[in-house]
């Protein structure tokens, strides 16, 4: 996967902040609960961050709109953050945070999922630069 372009520095504090504030929200909740309690307690510890909640997007195929979706958590109108409490992470999760990044023109993408034991293990950072070739990589924080 070639003319990867990574995040501006800003992108990245921002992955960061994120990051840090899931850790604290896992570190009180635990595994266990229901996506929109950890949504909920996220958006709590990011108060001190611009972000949009629930953020509808257009789909566009061939330049005309064709749907909507609705992405977890966009922070500083720059990373796209999804929310999971499922058992494993799967290709599919992946898919689509590489899609939303599509659909928004984003580079950087967070998928979390909270129901983990160690939440570093549930944590998997995307990157795609919209190029011909759709280049993308995931990468996932605990191995």
């Amino acid at each position: 996967m070639q003319n990867l372009i990574e995040p501006d520095k800003r992108v990245d504090e921002l992955a960061h902040a994120v990051i840090g504030a899931a850790i604290e929200v896992h570190r009180h909740l635990g595994p266990g609960f229901l996506e929109n309690i950890y949504e909920e307690a996220l958006c709590i510890e990011l108060e001190a961050i611009p972000f949009e909640r629930q953020k509808e997007i257009s789909v566009l195929y061939k330049g005309r709109p064709i749907g909507k979706h609705r992405v977890d958590l966009l922070v500083g109108q720059s990373l796209m953050v999804e929310l999971k409490a499922i058992e494993a992470l799967a290709e599919i999760h992946t898919a689509q945070v590489i899609s939303y990044l599509k659909a928004t023109g984003l580079t950087l993408g967070l998928l979390i999922n909270f129901n983990v034991s160690i939440l570093k293990n549930g944590i998997q950072r995307v990157v795609y630069t919209n190029n011909n070739a759709g280049s993308w990589r995931s990468l996932r924080l605990g191995g």
